[in-house]
């Protein structure tokens, strides 16, 4: 028995991945040796709706399997699609269905209706994304570690509530080093003045995007405990220093995109007030505050409800229509004030714990003010089909965001390099994405691999013990060197290697380029070392590693919005093609420890010569478009078709 559904390939599914409202789409299943069913039929429900059969004609006979097919009409209204498909056969009934790991492509026949269904994510005809964010490259800045522009050195702000710490020092990441109680209140004194002085080392780097950590006034040196929406922490500047941070930047091709930080404020705020420290009445303090409906109490002013416990962390109601005026619809809303003083987007703190209704309101107000700016959601899973709090979430349906962290690209970058998954898996998992996801988002994607949540990419490319595994102590202390820190160098740049040229916006976490170490927070937010890069960088490989991907990258848009097919995927070997126009390049990558011969047929793309642009130039020639290509272990090489006159190499 022999039945198979490809939804990766157009012959059984036309055509492929997510689609526009109201798009046809042609289905196809090849089935052999069942006999002649008595019926084959595909099996569709839109989300949230019943079941629905539609027959499936026998179309032709193809090397002994018979081919059924139909075209189904999607909706006219956005939302997720499911399918399967149902034989009666001689047997009884057989299912085809998804595959187990539920990431499209081959599915899997069963006895019993199956467990998962294939996917087809619909989308509003009118959804777009703002060209200039794809084809960016992006940086990330934890903004008390990245630099203090004060030449003496001092702190600003004038806080006595702090702890003062040397830029050489390691972050406190226990409570009795704050005095008993966990206070994140140990600052360093990086500002925006700083971020304006490294712009020109930024753009140097290739940089045409900056996403700021929080900024607005709070207790904490992470400010997502937000004091006051409309003021920049005093100890980063003032709102005049950000407009000469955005001008400056923009003036230099580089944007700036904000942390908002929506689903919960600090409970040391103007809008809550607990520890009495603002002019207003807080919602903490009185019934009869103007921000009383703001926040959840079960029983005030003591018992409300916070993020994930955390009391100094009081959660928002996002149904308030005053403080969804405040912050979203009015006419200075937060969201539109800052895009007026020069951001040109927003990236959305843990955007799955904010309602579907909210963050369309959100999309209206920052659209209304600049419908170039981007929204970029906190989602650590697949964002086309994730569901929170008993709501599927409609992000990419063209009516809330632009982009979402790609940690799912991140988790397979990881296991590939480090060898947990081999190039068939890897290809599978970036394929889901590609397949669920919309062309406008999918081109959007922020693809990070160290972030202000999780361990520095260095750390983890060095075999790291898990911190899951390890006391803090151990995080705190712990440093690769030796062979463990060359092996960490060789997969790091890989991994850099491919975060540049697959699909999406590559973003750096700052001091990445370097090759900073670190465990997660607080051990990934050290200081940038600027005067110890080379202590760090000793040879500069890593620097000049970073310098010619990104100098790659952005050479042309085919690695930003070109297309993209896997032409090679075997062992730890992964090859594919960027397009865009009439320039091709080919990237292989030896992701294994050994050294591989790959034979790489591109006959079907036209390509019979090409240059590698990545190294010492070198030449393939072949009539046939089969190509062998030598590949040295944990190495990326990046080949251009031969169908211009200019060859630019890196």
């Amino acid at each position: 028995m022999d039945i198979e559904h490809n939804s990766r390939e157009y012959f059984y599914r036309f055509p492929f991945g997510a689609v526009k409202c109201g798009t046809d789409i042609r289905f196809r299943l090849s089935v052999s040796e069942v006999g002649i069913p008595s019926a084959v039929r595909i099996v569709m429900r839109e989300d949230g709706k019943e079941e629905i059969r539609k027959d499936m004609p026998y179309i032709f006979d193809m090397s002994g399997h018979c081919i059924y097919s139909t075209s189904v009409k999607m909706p006219e209204k956005p939302g997720l699609v499911w399918y399967y498909f149902e034989l009666e056969t001689e047997r009884g009934m057989v299912y085809y269905g998804n595959n187990s790991q539920n990431l499209g492509g081959i599915g899997e026949m069963s006895f019993n209706p199956p467990s998962h269904s294939y996917q087809v994510t619909v989308y509003d005809k009118d959804y777009k994304t703002p060209d200039w964010f794809k084809t960016g490259v992006a940086y990330q800045i934890f903004v008390d570690r990245f630099y203090n522009g004060n030449e003496d050195g001092s702190f600003l702000g004038d806080r006595t509530d702090i702890i003062k710490r040397g830029w050489d020092e390691q972050p406190f990441y226990k409570a009795e080093q704050f005095g008993g109680e966990y206070k994140a209140n140990d600052f360093f004194g990086g500002n925006l003045k700083g971020v304006i002085k490294k712009l020109p080392y930024l753009k140097d780097l290739g940089i045409s995007v900056i996403y700021l950590n929080p900024i607005f006034k709070a207790y904490s040196n992470h400010k997502y405990d937000t004091g006051d929406y409309e003021m920049i922490d005093p100890m980063f500047g003032d709102e005049e220093t950000f407009k000469e941070l955005c001008d400056t930047a923009k003036s230099m091709g580089i944007r700036i995109i904000l942390d908002g930080v929506f689903n919960h404020t600090g409970s040391n705020s103007k809008y809550f007030n607990k520890d009495g420290e603002y002019d207003s009445v807080g919602a903490y303090q009185s019934q009869d505050s103007p921000y009383y409906s703001w926040f959840r109490f079960m029983e005030w002013p003591n018992i409300y409800e916070s993020w994930w416990g955390m009391t100094t962390l009081p959660q928002v109601e996002e149904h308030s229509e005053e403080y969804r005026k405040y912050l979203l619809s009015g006419e200075d809303a937060i969201v539109k004030k800052w895009i007026r003083n020069g951001a040109s987007g927003w990236r959305l703190d843990v955007v799955d714990e904010l309602p579907g209704f909210f963050v369309k309101e959100l999309r209206e107000g920052v659209k209304s003010v600049d419908e170039n700016a981007v929204i970029i959601g906190e989602v650590w899973e697949d964002a086309s089909n994730k569901s929170a709090y008993s709501e599927r979430r409609e992000y990419f349906l063209g009516k809330e965001l632009d982009s979402v962290m790609n940690y799912p690209m991140r988790n397979a970058l990881i296991d590939a390099v480090s060898g947990k998954i081999d190039a068939e898996e890897f290809n599978a998992r970036l394929m889901s994405i590609k397949e669920n996801y919309p062309v406008p988002a999918y081109h959007s994607l922020l693809n990070m691999v160290t972030s202000h949540d999780v361990e520095r990419i260095m750390t983890i490319m060095g075999d790291a013990p898990s911190r899951h595994d390890v006391s803090k102590d151990y995080q705190a202390q712990f440093k690769l060197d030796g062979y463990a820190l060359e092996l960490a160098k060789e997969r790091a740049t890989l991994v850099l290697g491919l975060q540049m040229t697959l699909p999406g916006v590559p973003c750096i976490f700052y001091g990445d380029e370097i090759g900073m170490q670190g465990y997660g927070d607080p051990f990934c937010r050290q200081t940038f070392p600027w005067d110890k890069i080379d202590e760090i960088d000793v040879d500069g490989r890593v620097r000049d590693r970073y310098r010619k991907m990104i100098m790659l990258r952005n050479m042309s848009k085919a690695f930003s919005i070109g297309e993209f097919d896997c032409v090679y995927k075997l062992g730890h070997v992964y090859g594919f093609l960027r397009s865009y126009g009439d320039e091709q390049y080919l990237v292989m990558a030896n992701m294994g420890t050994s050294e591989e011969r790959a034979r790489v047929d591109v006959a079907r793309f036209g390509i019979t010569k090409m240059t590698c642009i990545t190294e010492d130039v070198e030449t393939k020639e072949s009539p046939d478009g089969i190509h062998y290509i030598d590949m040295q272990r944990l190495w990326i090489k990046v080949y251009k078709a031969e169908n211009d006159k200019n060859l630019q190499t890196i």
